[in-house]
């Protein structure tokens, strides 16, 4: 059984929350026996954020991903790890980080009743553990387990500083309930304190911690998880592999019957975390994949009600860190992203294997055209994940020019391009015209679907070898990717990152490979978190062996679910445009979206009983709604979208035959793709 640090992670924020109740079972065990210092040691953040940079990051356990090539590394449990009791604070210290990467542990020990006791009473909060064996300090042993020395924490007391403390014996007798407050320099814990810097053989001291006051040296107990985790001596607890030629994803596809657990233990911990919102404070606890179904829809108006400026609810008790990003919608209030500092990270480690696998290497020089400013998501996420990777980038953001393409092309040599193909498409069909021998080698986009006719435009006119699609939605950033292998709008799923379910109209799960509509939950998102999120996308996922050598989900995007239009890089919706026509008493309304040769062309056919005036009604939409006018963020000289209004009598449109329906939104860009 693979054994998950989130779940130690769990039991260890558990334990916290126990011990500031002095009345606990945990509370008292380690108050009777005399060990109340120990407490200081279940630092829930501390130990979070030690392991994250222990293990290269807890999402992709038990892979760490390399940077500098497509390969990762598989981290394993040692075995069976020996502990020697001989400082009750080191044993816990060994413990925990020996159970948060999958080993049995041994505890040598006279003290066989407590450690029992401590075992049963981490294993009562209901999160998997690794076995613990509890044994006499002179028993053998076990054949091919390994003894790890934990070593000591020697506190460094200032120059000239006395030191006035009493000394504290290591088991004092049981006292009145009180708050567990470790007494200073508790020898349970900490080794002697020195004066200035240790003498002699310092070999086995790997930690030495300065004290911050003479008189209140209790806070150095929390900073020790860190400590240790910075330090050589944790490496003895694990097996690190260089997978030569796997990648992240192939990996994962190696990993199939495994994850359903693996996928389960991301779904327990997020779940555990979302706990520390307002909004999720009474969520009930998941054991695994099983009971996801068991958890509530996040509609778009509650995430908006809870989220910021306007409400907290959506955030945890934590201090505030990382990057807030802004919804790409153009109307309405709008609403803001928060991406906690641990939520960042993991994006941009989940994002550099994706883009290697979007055709990306080392070497490229590759021009960044996504959307910046206003706190938009595209150029800032991209901006920290692409400057991780050994590519040299050319970030334009949108207000790239063609003078400033064939510039970076002709100068720089850029050989790879990422964008929106309401941007790039008419930006290379103007540079190919002025330059007709540009070539550009690969070309990735995401934002839209890009039709079929443009993918061979860019592989027959500019030589592209690859042309790939990255698919990501506003809130929970990477949804799914094209490997060289995929075409259409067809895109491998994410599930450590982004699960993915399809339901029904009625939100039931419909079987495998049927379109539906989709909700995701977000696996490493933590502040704001996203369960089983209604996106308002349709689509269907199926397992897939793709020829690429990577098996697992796939997902078809089939389009927008809740009517809205997308272009330019916003969204206005079906029914406020309905809305802002009733003035002309509009009944009936249905949007087309065409992309022919990069341009889009929004299509807007209207019924009404009034004899209209179609540029008047096109003005009316375009002075409402700045989405649909021709300015836009784009370099001028580039003619890249039309709004063309078209005016019906009533009962002028097209019916479905059957149920008497006007389609509302036609996606052309999904069609032809």
């Amino acid at each position: 059984m693979r054994y998950y640090p989130t779940d130690l992670l769990l039991a260890v924020e558990d334990a916290e929350r126990a011990l500031a109740e002095p009345e606990s079972g945990l509370a008292r065990l380690l108050r009777e026996a005399g060990l109340s210092a120990l407490a200081g040691l279940f630092a829930g953040a501390a130990v979070t954020e030690g392991l994250d940079r222990l293990l290269g990051g807890l999402g992709q356990f038990p892979w760490q991903p390399a940077v500098d090539s497509d390969d990762v590394y598989l981290i394993s449990p040692a075995g069976v790890v020996v502990l020697d009791d001989h400082r009750p604070g080191n044993t816990l210290r060994g413990l925990l980080l020996a159970w948060a990467v999958g080993n049995e542990v041994v505890v040598r020990t006279a003290r066989e009743s407590f450690w029992t006791a401590l075992a049963g009473r981490l294993r009562a909060f209901g999160h998997p553990l690794p076995p613990l064996r509890v044994t006499a300090p002179d028993a053998p042993v076990p054949a091919g387990a390994r003894p790890v020395a934990v070593p000591d924490v020697v506190p460094v007391l200032r120059t000239g500083t006395p030191d006035t403390r009493p000394e504290a014996p290591l088991d004092p007798a049981p006292s009145d309930p009180a708050p567990l407050t470790p007494a200073p320099f508790d020898p349970a814990v900490f080794a002697e304190p020195v004066s200035g810097s240790p003498s002699g053989d310092t070999e086995d001291i790997l930690i030495v911690l300065g004290a911050r006051e003479a008189a209140d040296p209790a806070g150095l107990v929390g900073d020790v998880p860190g400590e240790d985790c910075r330090a050589p001596w944790p490496h003895r607890l694990l097996r690190r592999e260089h997978l030569r030629g796997t990648t992240l994803s192939a990996a994962r596809s190696a990993d199939r019957a495994r994850e359903a657990d693996r996928v389960g233990a991301r779904l327990r911990y997020l779940v555990g975390q979302a706990r520390r919102t307002p909004f999720y404070r009474d969520l009930p606890a998941v054991t695994g994949l099983d009971d996801l179904g068991r958890l509530p829809v996040l509609e778009k108006a509650a995430l908006e009600a809870n989220s910021l400026p306007g409400s907290r609810g959506m955030s945890t008790d934590r201090p505030r860190t990382g990057e807030v990003l802004r919804s790409g919608a153009s109307t309405g209030a709008p609403r803001y992203i928060v991406y906690s500092r641990t939520d960042w990270e993991n994006m941009i480690r989940e994002a550099i294997p994706l883009f290697r696998t979007l055709g990306l290497e080392n070497g490229d020089r590759l021009i960044n055209t996504l959307y910046g400013g206003g706190l938009y998501g595209g150029l800032s996420t991209t901006l920290c994940e692409l400057s991780r990777m050994p590519l040299e980038c050319y970030s334009t953001a949108q207000a790239i020019s063609v003078d400033d393409l064939l510039m970076l092309c002709e100068s720089f040599e850029a050989n790879a391009l990422l964008g929106l193909p309401v941007l790039i498409m008419p930006l290379l069909r103007e540079a190919k015209q002025r330059r007709p021998g540009l070539r550009l080698e690969k070309v990735v986009y995401g934002g839209t679907p890009m039709t079929e006719t443009d993918k061979d435009w860019l592989r027959e006119e500019l030589g592209a070898r690859v042309v790939t699609s990255i698919l990501a939605a506003n809130d929970g950033a990477q949804l799914g990717y094209q490997c060289a292998r995929m075409g259409g709008t067809l895109h491998h799923a994410c599930p450590d990152y982004n699960l993915i379910e399809v339901v029904d109209e009625n939100l039931v799960p419909v079987p495998e490979g049927e379109p539906g509509e989709l909700l995701i939950t977000s696996l490493q998102k933590f502040e704001g978190p996203l369960i089983r999120y209604r996106i308002g996308d349709l689509g269907r996922v199926f397992r897939y062996d793709c020829p690429c050598g990577v098996s697992g989900p796939v997902l078809e995007y089939l389009g927008r679910a809740d009517g809205q239009v997308k272009v330019k890089g916003a969204t206005v919706t079906h029914a406020e445009m309905l809305a802002a026509l009733e003035v002309f008493r509009v009944s009936q309304l249905q949007v087309e979206i065409v992309s022919v040769d990069g341009r889009e062309t929004v299509i807007a056919r209207v019924e009404s009983p009034l004899a209209l005036d179609a540029g008047e009604v096109r003005d009316h939409l375009t002075r409402q709604f700045k989405t649909l006018d021709q300015e836009h963020l784009f370099d001028d000289a580039l003619d890249v979208f039309e709004l063309v209004v078209e005016c019906h009598p009533e009962g002028g449109l097209t019916r479905n035959a059957t149920s008497g329906k006007i389609k509302p939104v036609i996606d052309r860009r999904l069609v032809d793709a």
